[in-house]
This record gives C-alpha cells, sequence and structure tokens, in this order.
C-alpha cells in the first residue's frame, strides 16, 4: 500500500510538473515578466527595506525604481555601444567579407557542394525582409516585457511586508515555516549569484578586452564590454562573445591559424573563468548539479526562448531551496544539489 501510494504521489508530481510547463510555454507573457519581477524584488528588497525604515514608502519605492531602471539603461547603453561599434565596422568591410565567402563558394564548389542555389533558394529579399519585421516586432515585445515587469515590481515591493504577514498568520505552521524560510534562503541565493556573476562578466570582459590589445586584434573594449554583457547568458552568451570577434579577425589577419587560434583562445578564457573560477567564488551557497544547470538553460530556452536561457538557472535555485524546507522534498534538494564532499561520503558509507 505504501508503495502503491509512493508510484501514485510520484505521477501526480510529473503530472504537475508537465501541466505547470505546458500552462508557462503557453502562456510566457503572463508568466515569464512575474518570474523576472520576483527575481528584481528579491534582489532590490534589501535596499527597499533599509530606505523606507528612513522615509516614507512610496518615496523609497520611487528611489529604488529609479536605480532599477538607472541600471537597466546603463547595461543596455553599454551593449548597444559595443555591438554599434563593431557592426559599422563590420558593414565597412563587407567587401572583404564578400571576398572570403566568393573564395569559399569556389572551394565548396570544387568539392561539389553548390552553396550559390542554396542562398538563393533559401536567403532570398524575401527572407531578409520577414527576418527584419522579426526583429521589429522583437523590439516591441522587448519594451512592452519591461513595461510589465516594472509594473509587477512596483505592486510586489509594496506588498512584500503584507504577504509576509499574511503568510505567518496561517494555520499551518509547517507550510508557513516553509514559505518563509524557503523565500528569504532563496532571496540570498539570487543576490549572491547576481554579485558571482557579475564579478565573473567583469573578469571575463577585462581578460578578452587584454587578449585582444595583446593579439593586436580591433575592438579591445568594446570585445570586452561585449564580453562582460553577454557573460550574463550561460553557456549561449560566452559563445557568442567569442564567435564575434572571430569573424573580425577572419577580415583583419592574414592567416587562417591566426583565426583559429583567436576563437581557441577566447573559449579558453571563457572556459576557465566560467568552469574553474567562478564554483570556487560560488562556494556551497549555490550548490547545484552541473547536470541540472544545462537541463535548466536548455528546458527554459524552449519555452521562453533567451530570457528563458538567463532566467533558468535561479529558476533551479528557487526549486531546489524551497525542496530542501521540507522533509518530503529534501531528498530532491540533495539529489540534485552541488557535489558531496569525500570526506562527507566516506563517513556516511
Amino acid at each position: 500500500m505504501t508503495a502503491a501510494n509512493s508510484g501514485t504521489k510520484v505521477g501526480l508530481t510529473i503530472l504537475a510538473a508537465v501541466a505547470v510547463s505546458f500552462a508557462a510555454y503557453q502562456a510566457s507573457s503572463v508568466f515569464a515578466p512575474l518570474v523576472l519581477a520576483l527575481f528584481i524584488i528579491a534582489i532590490v528588497w534589501p535596499l527597499q527595506k533599509w530606505l523606507q525604515s528612513r522615509m516614507p514608502m512610496l518615496i523609497a519605492l520611487a528611489i529604488t525604481l529609479i536605480i532599477i531602471v538607472a541600471v537597466g539603461l546603463a547595461f543596455a547603453s553599454l551593449v548597444v555601444w559595443g555591438f554599434g561599434r563593431v557592426g559599422r565596422a563590420v558593414m565597412n568591410d563587407a567587401g572583404r567579407y564578400q571576398a572570403l565567402y566568393s573564395s569559399l563558394v569556389t572551394w565548396l564548389d570544387g568539392h561539389g557542394v553548390s552553396v550559390a542555389g542554396l542562398w538563393a533558394e533559401h536567403f532570398n529579399v524575401g527572407w531578409l525582409l520577414r527576418k527584419a519585421q522579426r526583429v521589429t516586432g522583437r523590439i516591441n515585445s522587448t519594451l512592452a516585457f519591461w513595461l510589465v515587469t516594472l509594473t509587477y515590481v512596483i505592486l510586489g515591493l509594496l506588498e512584500v511586508d503584507d504577504i509576509r504577514r499574511k503568510i505567518q498568520a496561517l494555520g499551518n505552521r509547517d507550510v508557513a515555516r516553509v514559505l518563509l524560510q524557503g523565500s528569504a534562503a532563496t532571496a540570498v541565493k539570487f543576490r549572491k549569484y547576481m554579485v558571482v556573476r557579475t564579478q565573473m562578466s567583469v573578469l571575463t570582459g577585462l581578460f578578452v578586452s587584454l587578449f585582444a590589445l595583446a593579439t593586436g586584434l580591433q575592438f579591445a573594449a568594446e570585445w570586452g564590454v561585449i564580453a562582460f554583457a553577454l557573460n550574463y547568458i550561460p553557456f549561449l552568451g560566452p559563445f557568442i562573445a567569442t564567435l564575434f570577434p572571430t569573424l573580425v579577425a577572419m577580415t583583419q589577419f592574414d592567416t587562417w591559424q591566426a583565426v583559429i587560434g583567436t576563437f581557441i583562445c577566447l573559449n579558453i578564457i571563457q572556459f576557465v573563468i566560467g568552469s574553474y573560477v567562478e564554483p570556487r567564488l560560488s562556494g556551497n551557497v549555490l550548490a547545484i548539479s552541473p547536470f541540472v544547470v544545462l537541463f535548466a538553460i536548455f528546458f527554459w530556452t524552449f519555452l521562453w526562448g533567451l530570457f528563458g536561457t538567463f532566467i533558468g538557472v535561479p529558476i533551479a535555485l528557487a526549486v531546489l531551496t524551497f525542496s530542501a524546507q521540507a522533509p518530503s522534498s529534501r531528498w530532491l534538494a540533495d539529489l540534485l544539489g552541488g557535489p558531496v564532499p569525500t570526506d562527507i561520503a566516506d563517513s556516511k558509507a
């Protein structure tokens, strides 16, 4: 009977997870800004709490919102500046890229691969117009996304204390404890995650700039800014940050060995910082299995696109943190958390 009950609970849990995933996919325009707003609220709440203890709540909220918007605009300005400078240079070198493309087409044609026909069939003017319309629509939807998120943040910051009091007044003390302790621990991990991610982004941007200066690659400062910004997007961001400098190296350097060397060295920088330095700085506070990290990134990217790539790891952190608060689900946090130290594992064995 116990085994049957356990099997039923597992089945219901799986069905619930599938239902939640389906709802998140179908209603991404509603849930995605809500999740981002909760993430922002968890990060800025200590500032809001400190301000409203010294001044009226609405004034404190206004200051907090100004800081949030200022940080967002500063980050966006850096990204636009870096990509704008590089983009103009790439457009000016269009002739050299055309020559490289012609050489590649000639080489592929000589090996029996017809690229010209494939390009004419799939990448025509209509395709370019559709892509341009899609980019325009994406910009409009992004602005709407941030406006909805900001609205959620305003309302959420106003109700944090009220929600806490409601949870404390719940009759089920175990549920109240899980919600309060889980929320507090998750917020701490979110802030730790952003601090470590920012430190690693600065370090990555610095080393990429130094590498570009040492090798004579153009736009050293711009590559550093781009690497800094894209490092906030796990896996995909660092790859793009190494791909763009490689494309510029194709027109600047004369040998393919130099181009490949540029790509390899940039990836080594990303790998060392992301896979060696960052885990040691984050420590046990963000202990999470690398498998879970990779799965969360791919899963939420599938559901919510590029935003899901960014928010996937924080969502996984929240799920594991809340799971650790309840005895019935603590096994999930133990199983999918970070690696257990060897001495502890040996002592339990």
